[in-house]
């Protein structure tokens, strides 16, 4: 099957169209001609991550699915209708019990690392009592009610959830590429206040002589128009300029030989433009705005050549489009150093949010800060109630083990904490009658002294 070399993301879409692509006509085209080594059949190619945070999932998904024999018949005659309907997914009944039960396992870890996923989010903010079942919800990938079993529905969601996600995936990036322009010119902004004035204009003019210099580059062709890809076809291919075939063009960058050209082979078509423009050497050079560059060029072609908007473009809609007349005749095209990124309404809109986040995440220092000098008195306090229980402990070893040896136990100063039989302090006056030292006998009254005789 070849729908497995392309793209996760469209691998759906590719299933209802990979009847049209077995029915492409085969090109001879003498390879010794072509600069470089192609593509070796039977090669696997290596999928570049679609950017979804369940791309790893839908992988091992698609890789099993492949192994029923029965699953890619009903692939085969499948429209792309009956894909998005859910039809196809409900086909998963039939498949062998060795799928299904390989597919029960990949869902049950794919569970087991979303409820991790939750978990770690809910700790760091001291969370407790969290409702697992609950959360999952906001996963659209799979369904969260049966989280031991992989069932049609879970096939379907998958599908509808890349779908949605992909479409979306390109503004989020662009989105993201512009609060990196942003961010960059609110610190250099920020870097010059800084400075005192000299500084500054040094600053100033260095960084306006870079925008300079890294505008001066050749003219780059409109993507593709059919300079751009007789460029590719001369300086990439090796092949003569003036035996440009769009046929044959069509089949040396269909990389995987599936008779579709999808996101990553229509990309790789922009190297040699934007390599006019950015250098990884040069200081001038951002390589981030590059692949931006990159992402704008192919969206375009794809809006231009891809007529029923399956993000993949076959043989018979490159071939079209080599007959309008945009092809032959372009608008020229702007790269971004030409065009306004953001308008400075955007830039301080996008400052005050950065202040907000500086608040708070000040304000949370603050509170961990406190949180840590209570936590640094609550230790002192338990080291020094440790450290008095130790002591406590040693002075109780050590009349214990004077008990066992026969010596009474002393007090602070050293003194006896009682007296032995016979033994007793200075000072201490005994029990006995006056004039002799021993007891009365039994019956013996004592007669009082002489002075206490009364008349």
């Amino acid at each position: 099957m070849k729908w497995l070399s392309v793209l996760p993301q469209q691998w759906f879409l590719l299933m209802a169209c990979l009847l049209m692509a077995l029915e492409a006509v085969p090109i001879d085209i003498d390879k010794t001609k072509i600069k470089g080594e192609g593509h070796v059949e039977g090669e696997k190619v290596e999928n570049p991550d679609t950017g979804l945070y369940y791309d790893e999932y839908l992988r091992q998904v698609i890789d099993v699915l492949e192994t029923d024999k029965h699953f890619r018949e009903k692939l085969q005659t499948a429209d792309i209708e009956e894909i998005k309907s859910g039809k196809l997914s409900r086909e998963l009944d039939l498949v062998s019990h060795h799928v299904r039960t390989r597919l029960d396992e990949l869902k049950r870890q794919e569970v087991a690392r979303l409820r991790m996923l939750i978990k770690a989010k809910m700790d760091s903010v001291q969370d407790t009592g969290i409702d697992h079942q609950a959360l999952l919800k906001q996963f659209e990938h799979l369904n969260h009610q049966n989280p031991d079993t992989f069932e049609p529905k879970d096939l379907d969601m998958l599908i509808k959830a890349a779908t949605s996600d992909l479409e979306n995936y390109d503004k989020t990036r662009h989105e993201e590429f512009k609060k990196y322009e942003m961010m960059k010119e609110h610190e250099r902004r920020e870097y010059l206040k800084t400075l005192d004035e000299e500084k500054r204009q040094r600053e100033e003019s260095k960084f306006e002589e870079m925008k300079k210099k890294h505008g001066d580059h050749p003219k780059v062709h409109h993507p593709g128009s059919k300079d751009q890809l007789k460029e590719v076809w001369e300086e990439a291919d090796g092949l003569d300029p003036n035996e440009f075939d769009p046929k044959t063009f069509f089949k040396l960058h269909d990389v995987n030989n599936d008779g579709f050209l999808d996101e990553q082979e229509l990309e790789a078509l922009f190297t040699k433009e934007l390599e006019k423009v950015y250098d990884p050497k040069n200081e001038e050079d951002d390589m981030v705005e590059m692949e931006e560059e990159r992402l704008r060029m192919r969206e375009h072609v794809m809006n231009e050549v891809d007529i029923n908007k399956d993000r993949l473009v076959t043989l018979e809609e490159f071939l079209r489009a080599t007959e309008k007349k945009e092809f032959l005749e372009p608008d020229s095209w702007e790269t971004l150093d030409q065009q306004q990124l953001f308008t400075e309404d955007e830039l301080k809109e996008f400052e005050n949010h950065i202040s907000q986040q500086e608040d708070e995440l000040r304000k949370k220092a603050e509170e961990l800060q406190k949180q840590k000098e209570e936590l640094q008195r609550q230790h002192d306090q338990l080291q020094a109630q440790k450290q008095e229980l130790q002591q406590v402990h040693v002075v109780k070893q050590m009349e214990q083990k004077k008990l066992q040896q026969g010596n009474p136990p002393a007090g602070p100063a050293g003194e006896l904490k009682f007296q032995p039989p016979g033994e007793h302090k200075v000072g201490d006056v005994p029990n006995h009658p006056a004039g002799g030292d021993q007891p009365l006998p039994p019956g013996h009254v004592q007669e009082p002294a002489a002075d206490q005789v009364h008349p």
